[in-house]
């Protein structure tokens, strides 16, 4: 399995909305495509483009909604706590960390069925190593995820532009500690650099750990549109238990984009020169060989699925499957190949 949530298989009649009204002499007749095998599967020219950007147009769309509703979450929580911006706080952690799993749990629902409801480069380059995800389709997928993070971490700066100003003195004053680790993720002042590569690296293991735990056929498995609840949980979980170190960014695209956003805006190089390259080996390669490490001790431990490395079968029982299995008798002597 390569995507978060299997892709259904059903009949195109079942699944088609290619269906359009024509009149012929004053008389409407409904035709779908779907049902005629005679007829193309694109009915017009942007169906056929649609065919192609689908995938990374809903990893931008998941990513975006992640970093809307995350990112906002944290402006809420955080700006609200200032007597000047509100009289009371609209929000905590609690709110914070709930806004987080909600944008993840919305976003895999949207892509899931035409991309496979990735989000996180991470998750993608662990389904590429070691479930069989086309490494071809890696670049597209990552960039995608990055501009859709970018994206969404802008539009929630145009919402609390003015907030932020106020918290901040200005709207040509921009901190890292009073905004600008709203929108990217920073380590706290106590913690040593290793301590917070391990905080990303077991937060991440945890979360590639919980999709592969609801995907996996043998575990369950959970109906397709329960997925993205289990994952609402799962981060949530890791969020509140684990957040407080590094802001468990658990996602390069979901701090990257961001982390972009604020340089661009006005906080300067200082979002990339935190802790000498922070953003770099931190919140991008911690989550990365977190997921990657993870992902293989699951396939190894537990998974028996034929698209994992673990499972690849050996010389020896391909073999015996060329000998035993694919070629069988039939009846009347006919040889059947398997």
């Amino acid at each position: 399995m390569t995507d978060i949530i299997e892709k259904p298989n059903q009949r195109r009649s079942e699944t088609s909305t290619n269906s359009y009204t024509t009149r012929h002499n004053d008389v409407s007749t409904v035709v779908d495509f779907a049902d005629c095998d005679q007829c193309s599967r694109y009915p017009n020219r942007w169906s056929n483009i649609r065919e192609h950007i689908s995938a990374p147009a809903a990893e931008f769309m998941g990513a975006f909604i992640l970093c809307l509703l995350g990112c906002g979450g944290n402006c809420q929580a955080n700006l609200s706590a200032n007597k000047s911006v509100s009289a009371s706080p609209a929000g905590d952690a609690v709110t914070s960390n709930l806004s987080w799993a909600i944008g993840l749990s919305l976003g895999v629902w949207i892509s899931a069925n035409y991309s496979g409801g990735h989000l996180n480069p991470a998750v993608t380059i662990a389904f590429a190593t070691v479930r069989g995800f086309p490494w071809k389709k890696v670049p597209i997928y990552l960039l995608a995820q990055l501009l859709g993070a970018l994206c969404g971490a802008g539009v929630v700066y145009a919402t609390y532009f003015h907030a932020i100003n106020i918290v901040e003195g200005g709207s040509n004053i921009r901190t890292i500690a009073a905004s600008g680790n709203l929108f990217g993720t920073y380590a706290a002042d106590y913690l040593t650099s290793v301590s917070a590569f391990f905080a990303e690296f077991i937060g991440s293991a945890m979360l590639i750990t919980g999709i592969f735990m609801f995907t996996d056929k043998k575990n369950g498995p959970a109906p397709p549109g329960v997925v993205p609840v289990g994952i609402f949980f799962v981060l949530l979980g890791i969020s509140s238990a684990l957040g407080m170190n590094t802001g468990a960014a658990l996602n390069p695209a979901r701090d990257l984009g961001p982390r972009i956003l604020t340089a661009m805006v006005g906080y300067g190089s200082a979002v990339f020169n935190f802790r000498n390259q922070y953003w770099l080996w931190c919140p991008i390669l911690g989550p990365i060989f977190g997921m990657i490490v993870a992902a293989f001790f699951y396939d190894a431990m537990l998974y028996r699925g034929s698209e994992s490395i673990t499972n690849k079968p050996s010389e020896e029982a391909e073999r015996h499957h060329l000998h035993s299995c694919a070629h069988r008798t039939k009846p009347h002597g006919a040889a059947e190949i398997v």
